[in-house]
């Protein structure tokens, strides 16, 4: 795990046990995998392709997929049409269900979309 991650997870003050959890987990769970903070929140990326992260907003810590919406799992939300993300908030450690999230991280390295180049493409996903 990218030494900047724990910094982050600690200044989450009232959420950094759930930062720290998931933090664990998805580490973990995607051995191999290259963790950083990119766009100001902790990302896990395989191949350059963003898998999963977590970032602090008003109703939690939002853990994201961003090829959740075709995991087809009804704890996901998936809000837009455009891209291919699915999130789910905790407020505490207790909310979170190891088996759906060691689900999901699977599902993550299973389902991809191509992120990497989605500028290149114009704004175009492709299926990897």
């Amino acid at each position: 795990m990218h030494s900047d991650i724990p910094v982050y997870n600690r200044q989450q003050e009232n959420h950094q046990a759930v930062c720290d959890f998931l933090a664990l987990q998805i580490d973990k769970n995607l051995s191999g995998a290259e963790s950083k903070i990119w766009h100001s929140h902790p990302v896990w990326f395989l191949d350059g392709n963003p898998i999963v992260g977590y970032s602090k907003q008003k109703p939690g810590i939002r853990l994201m997929f961003w090829s959740g919406a075709d995991f087809e799992e009804a704890a996901l939300n998936v809000i837009g049409k455009k891209f291919k993300d699915a999130s789910i908030f905790y407020n505490d450690v207790s909310e979170i269900k190891q088996s759906d999230l060691n689900r999901w991280i699977k599902k993550a390295k299973e389902i991809q979309w191509d992120y990497k180049n989605i500028v290149r493409r114009k704004g175009v996903l492709d299926r990897l």
